[in-house]
C-alpha cells in the first residue's frame, strides 16, 4: 500500500476556502482532502494561508490575507483581542455567533449521540452582548513600568495587560486598576511562576449585578500581606462599594488559582446578589453564575422542562451552590440535591436558610453513590435535574437515572459532546430526548450552554 503523502508543506503558502469552523472557533479548510486548522476563518471565506505545522491527518496555519469575507465578519472591539486568549468569536457578528453555536449542538448530537432527529432550537441570545461577566479573575505580572494585570497570551502564559475587558462588568475592571495601582505603589511584588518568587498572584473581583456590591480577593504566595493596613485602607476608600476584601495564600508551585488558606481581611465574609426573586451568598471560594442575567433565561427554561405542579419529588445531581434546586423547590413539593464539594453544599444550605425555603435537602456526596442511597430509602423523583461539570454525567449515575425511571430529565449542560453522549446512554435505556434549547451564556467565546428535556418512554 502506496504511503500518502501530505499536499502542503511548513512554510507553504496556500490559497485555500474555509469549510466549517471547530469548536473553539478556528476556520477549517480542505487541500486536496487533507485538514487545515486556521483561527479567525469563517465558513465560506477564501484566504491566503501561511502552513505553520503539519501531521498526518491534519495541520495548522495562519491567515495572512482574505480574498473573500464572509457576511458576518465583523471588525473586532477589543483592541487586544488578536492577542488575549479571552474570547474566540470577536471577529464573528453577534448573529454569525448564535447560529455557530447552533450548529455546534446539532452536529455533537448527531455525530456524537446519532440523535439527528432531536430539535435544537434557535440559540437564545444576550442584548447586548457585553459587559457580562461578574468575576473578574486575572493573574498579575510585573514589567519595567510596574505592574500589569490581565488574560493570558492565546496558548501561553505571558500575560496581556488589560486596562478593560468589554465582556467584564465595568466594576471589575475599575477594581482590578485600581488595585493594581494600589500594590504597585506599595511596591507589593508580583509573583513570577518561572522563578517561584514575589507575592502578588491573582486579583479577583466579585460583582452583584443587583445590589451593586463588591468583594476584593487578593492572591500571594507568601502567608504575610505587605502594608495590609495601607492596602485595605486605601482600597476601601478608592473603590465604591466593596463590602468584603479577602486574602487568599497559595504557596505552592501550581497553576491551581487559590491555595487552601483564605480569610476576611475586612468587612463581611459574603457579598449578595440576586437571579430572579432569590437571593445568593457569595463567598470567595463559591461558584456563581458570572452571567446572572443569562443564568435567569436558562433556569427559566429548566423549570419550564421540569413541569412541576407542586407535587413532584425532584432529585437536582450536580447541585453546586443550590442555584437550579431553589429555583424548583418553588414549584416543587420536595426537593434533594447532591453535590461533591462540600463548601458549595454549605452555600447551598445557607441560602435556602437566607429565601427561607424549607423543601431542599442538601447531601455532600458522589451523585453516583448518594442518588442510589436515597432510592433504597424509598425516594422515587418524578423528575431528575442534572447540571454536571464539562466531562458529563458520571456512567454509573446515568445507568441509576435509567434505574429510577423517573417521568422526565432536565439535562442542563456547559459542553455540546459530553451532552451527546449522556443523552445517547439515556435513550438507550428508556427515555426520549424532546428537544433542546442553547442559551448563550458566553457572548464572543465558544462556550454555548443547553437545556435538553427527555420523557420516559411508556412501553
Amino acid at each position: 500500500m502506496a504511503k500518502q503523502t501530505i499536499p502542503v508543506q511548513k512554510n507553504d503558502i496556500i490559497e485555500v476556502e474555509f469549510q466549517d469552523m471547530t469548536h473553539d472557533g478556528s476556520g477549517v479548510a480542505k487541500v486536496n482532502g487533507y485538514t487545515l486548522f486556521v483561527p479567525y476563518g469563517l465558513p465560506g471565506e477564501k484566504a491566503k494561508v501561511k502552513v505553520l505545522k503539519t501531521k498526518k491527518a491534519y495541520g495548522y496555519g495562519k491567515l495572512l490575507q482574505l480574498t473573500s469575507e464572509s457576511e458576518f465578519r465583523t471588525e473586532p472591539s477589543c483592541p487586544i483581542y488578536n492577542q488575549c486568549g479571552g474570547c474566540q468569536l470577536q471577529h464573528l457578528t453577534y448573529e454569525g455567533q448564535l447560529n455557530y453555536k447552533q450548529k455546534q449542538v446539532q452536529d455533537a448530537l448527531a455525530r456524537i449521540g446519532g440523535l439527528e432527529h432531536v430539535h435544537v432550537h434557535p440559540v437564545i441570545g444576550m442584548e447586548p452582548p457585553w459587559r457580562y461577566r461578574n468575576k473578574a479573575q486575572v493573574p498579575v505580572g510585573e514589567e519595567e513600568a510596574g505592574l500589569i494585570a490581565g488574560f493570558y497570551q492565546k496558548s501561553s502564559h505571558r500575560i496581556i495587560n488589560m486596562e478593560a475587558c468589554l465582556i467584564q462588568e465595568e466594576s471589575n475592571d475599575q477594581v482590578v486598576n485600581i488595585v493594581k495601582r494600589i500594590a504597585n505603589d506599595l511596591g507589593i511584588s508580583a509573583y513570577d511562576e518561572q522563578e517561584h518568587r514575589g507575592v502578588l498572584r491573582h486579583i479577583i473581583a466579585k460583582y452583584g449585578k443587583q445590589t451593586k456590591e463588591i468583594m476584593v480577593v487578593l492572591i500571594t504566595k507568601t502567608k504575610d500581606l505587605p502594608h495590609k493596613k495601607q492596602l485595605i485602607e486605601r482600597i476601601t476608600k478608592e473603590i465604591p462599594n466593596v463590602k468584603s476584601i479577602v486574602h487568599n495564600v497559595n504557596p505552592k508551585r501550581t497553576n491551581v488559582i487559590f491555595g487552601d488558606e483564605t480569610s476576611t481581611i475586612w468587612g463581611e465574609p459574603y457579598i449578595y446578589d440576586y437571579i430572579g426573586d432569590i437571593k445568593f451568598a457569595i463567598s470567595a471560594r463559591s461558584f456563581y453564575q458570572v452571567n446572572p442575567v443569562q443564568t435567569k433565561v436558562l433556569y427559566d427554561k429548566a423549570l419550564e422542562y421540569a413541569a412541576l405542579t407542586g407535587k413532584e419529588t425532584v432529585i437536582d445531581a450536580y447541585c453546586g451552590i443550590g442555584t437550579i434546586s431553589l429555583f424548583l423547590a418553588k414549584q416543587a413539593h420536595k426537593v434533594y440535591g447532591v453535590e461533591i464539594v462540600g463548601e458549595a453544599i454549605a452555600d447551598a444550605k445557607r441560602n435556602a436558610r437566607l429565601n427561607h425555603i424549607e423543601n431542599a435537602e442538601f447531601a455532600v456526596g458522589q451523585a453516583e453513590k448518594v442518588i442510589p442511597w436515597w432510592h433504597k430509602q424509598g425516594i422515587q423523583a418524578a423528575v431528575i435535574v442534572v447540571d454536571p461539570p464539562r466531562k458529563g454525567c458520571d456512567e454509573v449515575l446515568l445507568k441509576t437515572i435509567i434505574a429510577m425511571n423517573p417521568e422526565r430529565i432536565v439535562y442542563v449542560s456547559c459542553n455540546p459532546a459530553t451532552l451527546a453522549r449522556d443523552l445517547r446512554i439515556l435513550e438507550d435505556g428508556g427515555f426520549e430526548t424532546k428537544e433542546v434549547q442553547p442559551v448563550d451564556m458566553f457572548p464572543h467565546t465558544t462556550h454555548v450552554e443547553c437545556v435538553a428535556l427527555m420523557s420516559r418512554v411508556e412501553k
